[in-house]
């Protein structure tokens, strides 16, 4: 479950129906979306936290121009406000976000190993990271703990191996895609040019499935990891969690993985063209074609 966007309130709803589907890993941003994870953790007695996967991020705050030492700070900082928050004595993945500052992303990792060690994070990844990123943190994050995963963009029409996920992979690290229904960032739409894509509905049709359906099991059968939100009323940082479509998406999405695309479909859909995107678009401007160094332009 991607909690992206969501109100304290859509997130308890969403975190709950998930859960009611079979769904039990959500990501989620320290905040409102944290706080509504908590509040089903908290009042749920029944909810065992051993049958739960619970992944945050924090961030490197590049804006700022933080020092090494500074930043490195933000992470002991934020882990203590979110385990305080959540009730729990860990998180199951602790997620870093890109930095322009190579200095940065390298000592703020250094603290996560160190936070690993203690057992307050079983897991590490990161967050956009591009092939630049990338090999800036193996360059001293391969002497002890490389991430586990690398969370990017990743729909219809960019195709199965970008640079950044193939030179992450390349290395052992998985993965984690967002957006299988697309941004809504910039124009063109691309949910809109996803959903009404003509080849998508054929098959669609073909499997008594949705356009949703198939666009998220390409994903997975290409070899990603998948996080999921709850309706494709999406746009630029801000989902929705209405019922009774959060309940009917999310309950669509756990269907996932008890049906297949075709070796010819999965071709098919591998060589579309259209909408493309950048796979690490969120990044700092230390990435190229990234939103923000676009914006910087």
């Amino acid at each position: 479950l991607n909690t992206a966007g969501l109100t304290m309130d859509e997130t308890e709803r969403a975190f709950r129906n998930a859960l009611e589907a079979g769904i039990n890993h959500v990501e989620f941003h320290p905040g409102v979306e944290r706080d509504g994870i908590a509040r089903v953790l908290r009042n749920d007695k029944n909810i065992h936290r051993n049958s739960l996967f619970l992944t945050t991020k924090v961030e490197t705050n590049w804006e700022n121009n933080p020092s090494p030492t500074t930043a490195a700070d933000y992470v002991r900082k934020q882990l203590d406000r979110d385990l305080s928050v959540l009730g729990t004595d860990y998180v199951d993945m602790l997620m870093l976000r890109e930095s322009p500052d190579c200095a940065v992303v390298q000592t703020m990792w250094k603290e996560m190993e160190r936070e690993k060690e203690e057992g307050r994070v079983r897991s590490l990844g990161v967050v956009n990271y591009c092939e630049g990123a990338l090999k800036c943190l193996l360059s001293t994050a391969v002497r002890k703990e490389k991430p586990s995963v690398n969370y990017i963009q990743l729909h219809v029409g960019m195709g199965p191996t970008s640079a950044a996920r193939a030179f992450g992979e390349s290395h052992g690290i998985r993965t984690f895609a967002y957006g299988h229904l697309g941004e809504r960032a910039r124009p063109p739409d691309d949910t809109d040019l996803i959903l009404g894509n003509p080849t998508l509905r054929r098959i669609a049709l073909d499997h008594s499935k949705t356009v949703e359906d198939v666009a998220l099991r390409w994903v997975l059968q290409s070899g990603a990891a998948a996080s999921i939100r709850p309706t494709a009323e999406f746009i630029l940082g801000r989902g929705v969690c209405t019922d009774p479509r959060c309940n009917e998406g999310l309950k669509a999405s756990s269907q996932a993985f008890r049906w297949q695309l075709t070796y010819a479909e999965m071709k098919e859909i591998d060589a579309l063209t259209s909408p493309n995107s950048n796979p690490t678009l969120f990044s700092s401007p230390g990435c190229p074609d990234s939103f923000f160094a676009k914006k910087r332009r």
